[in-house]
This record gives C-alpha cells, sequence and structure tokens, in this order.
C-alpha cells in the first residue's frame, strides 16, 4: 500500500519547529511519508537531525515599517510561494500542515493554489497574522484551546481542540511527582527561549544575590547568550551564588528535571511542555511579541492556575517578593501542582492522526 504523503511546513523559531519535528516523528511512525520544509532560522534547530527531508523555503514577514521594507517582504514572499508550488507539484502530498508563523504562509497558499487540502495549526491564545490569513481557505484549524481569540464566528466548523502539540520527550516523560518537602530549597531555572531573553540576564542576577541571603539555599539554572557567559559567571562566582549557564540547546529536559521553579518567557511551547512536565514557572512576557500574544499566553496560565503571571516593567519591584513567598508560603505550590496534573497532553498526536484520517476517508 502506499504511504499517504504529508507536508509540514514551520520555520521561524524553535517554538515552531520542534513541535513540527515531533509532529513529524510521530507520522513517520504511523506509516506516512513526511518532508519539512524550514526557513534559514528554523533549518539552524534541526542541522544535527537526520532522520527526514528538510526543504529550505525561505521567507519573510510582511514588513510594514516602510515602502521599501513593505516592497521587499512581499517580493519575498511572492518568490518563497513559486519555490513552494514547484515543490508541492512534484512531492504532491496529500494533506499540507502549516504550524503558523509566517514561513509556512507561502507553501499553505501554493497548497490552496494546487487545490491541496492543508490545514493549519495555532498554538497561542490569539490567532497569528499568517493563520488569519489562510484560515478562510484552511481544511482545519487545530487550536491548543477552545479560548483562542480573534477567528469569526463563520468559522467555528473549521476549529478542533487537539491541546499542545510538545516533543515526545515531554510527553513520555515518567514524572514522580514532587513531595511538597523539595521546595525547601530554590531550584530556579531560568529560560528565555530559542533567542534567549537579555534582560533576563540583566536584572535577575540582582534579584538572586538578595534571594542568596535569604533562609533558602539557591541554585540557578540559567539559559543566556554566548556573549553573557563571562558576566554572569563573574557575577555569581563573586556573590557566591551556586550556579549552571547555557546557551540555547534542543535537549533542555535534563534542565527540567533539577529546578522547582522555573522563569520564562511566554511563547507557548515552553508554556505547554512545562505544564506537562508539572513544573511551577513565573511566565514573564515578551512585550513586543506579536500581537501580544505572548501577554495572553502568561494571562491565561494564570487564570488556569498553571503558572505565577509578572508584567517585564515589574521584575524590579516585585520578582524577589514573588519567589520568596512561593517558598515560604508552599500552600501556593500545593495549588499549582494540583492544577497542572490534571491535565495533560498524552493524546496529542493521536488526536492529530484521527483528524488526518477523517480527511483521508472523505477524499476516498
Amino acid at each position: 500500500m502506499t504511504k499517504k504523503k504529508i507536508l509540514i511546513a514551520t520555520g521561524g523559531t524553535g517554538g515552531h519547529v520542534f513541535p513540527a519535528y515531533s509532529l513529524a516523528n510521530y507520522l513517520i511512525k504511523n506509516d506516512y511519508e513526511v518532508k519539512l520544509t524550514l526557513d534559514k532560522r528554523g533549518l539552524k534547530y534541526l542541522k544535527d537531525y537526520k532522520k527526514f527531508d528538510l526543504i529550505n523555503i525561505p521567507s519573510s514577514p510582511l514588513i510594514k515599517k516602510n515602502i521599501f521594507k513593505l516592497l521587499f517582504s512581499v517580493i519575498a514572499i511572492f518568490f518563497s510561494t513559486i519555490k513552494s508550488f514547484f515543490f508541492l507539484l512534484i512531492f504532491r502530498p496529500f494533506i499540507v500542515f502549516g504550524m503558523g508563523g509566517y514561513s509556512s504562509f507561502p507553501v499553505c497558499i501554493a497548497a490552496k493554489i494546487l487545490r491541496i487540502n492543508f490545514i493549519i495549526y495555532e498554538n497561542n491564545l490569539i490567532i497569528g497574522k499568517a493563520n488569519k490569513y489562510l484560515l478562510p481557505f484552511a481544511k482545519k484549524i487545530f487550536v491548543s484551546y477552545k479560548d483562542l481569540e480573534g477567528i469569526s464566528e463563520k468559522y467555528n466548523d473549521k476549529i478542533y481542540e487537539i491541546g499542545n502539540i510538545v516533543r515526545e520527550e515531554i510527553i513520555n516523560t515518567k514524572i514522580s511527582y514532587d513531595k511538597i518537602e523539595k521546595f525547601d530549597n530554590m531550584k530556579i531555572l531560568v529560560l528565555g527561549g530559542s533567542q534567549a531573553a537579555r534582560i533576563f540576564a540583566e536584572e535577575l542576577p540582582q534579584i538572586f544575590k538578595k534571594l542568596n541571603n535569604s533562609e533558602f539555599s539557591l541554585k540557578v539554572y540559567q539559559q543566556c547568550l554566548k556573549n553573557q557567559n563571562d558576566m554572569l559567571s563573574n557575577f555569581y562566582k563573586q556573590n557566591n551564588i551556586s550556579f549552571e549557564l547555557f546557551n540555547f540547546k534542543a535537549d533542555i529536559i535534563e534542565y527540567y528535571s533539577k529546578a522547582n521553579l522555573v522563569i520564562t518567557r511566554s511563547g507557548a511551547s515552553v508554556l505547554g511542555e512545562l505544564l506537562n512536565r508539572k513544573i511551577p514557572f513565573i511566565s514573564i512576557p515578551l512585550p513586543s511579541s506579536a500581537d501580544n500574544h505572548q501577554h495572553k499566553n502568561a494571562q491565561f496560565y494564570s487564570k488556569k492556575g498553571y503558572g505565577y503571571f509578572l508584567q517585564e516593567k515589574d521584575i524590579k519591584d516585585k520578582l524577589h517578593h514573588l519567589i520568596k513567598s512561593i517558598f515560604k508560603d508552599k500552600s501556593q505550590i500545593e495549588k499549582i501542582l494540583l492544577n497542572q496534573r490534571q491535565y495533560s497532553d498524552k493524546d496529542i498526536f493521536r488526536n492529530i492522526n484521527v483528524e488526518i484520517k477523517k480527511i483521508i476517508n472523505e477524499k476516498n
């Protein structure tokens, strides 16, 4: 029997790329033929992964700052669509799966021209621009949560709540639920996403200096940019703070298992991973995120009781007090862990496969 072909269109940040990679892995194991398209940014995250074909489709966001940048981005998107058209004409997938973001846009548009069904995925709490433009032409839109904003009611029949597409290793990790006594010491993991968070390296060390002089022992695991390594290392050594620095890496699971509190940006992928790993977190959204989507994400997870929410502007004045209160009043941690334990995305890939098979059966 001929394998059904699926093309997954992704790119940009690690938050788009790693879920796409996990989905591709799952589909290959379930007897689909899968290829990935990525832009230059996305390719660097998977440069050491050789399991399947990675196709470079350059693209660009729609930049409206001035007429010249707008013209350049329109031309870039046009040529990306042409390249996508010819690639799809050769590969001829049964379904195109767009992971959101500008990198998936030209591939999905080319699929529409060729009358190839495509599905789009939105893991944020407000629909992104690319997905908003693609939605009228998409067969379905898979969403992490039904609370998603920005979709017109006329497209409600296209919405399928499937959960968070997170890395298989996260879902398959056996979790031993922490006893509350394990929160007698502070083991804090700092994450800034695949692009790191410069402000975390600039402002958090002073917070940790204050915490190190409190009644709790402190160990810091901090992701940073390479050019911040020396500065942070010197500061922590001078102030006798136990620490471990690392730059961006795909294999973050080892650090998840070391920490009992995470300070992180509010990208949908990392929040989904932390929720599935059952780790309390303080979510600090990037103020300049497109459509303020990180703020929406952080607000949603906080309201659900999965973690804490803090604005970037409040780091200096409020973060120290928040961390101390978390470890002093362990009932807060207990509530967070209880809420997290009631949630799981363990069926995410099976849910996707069920919907894909429905489309296959419709065509047959």
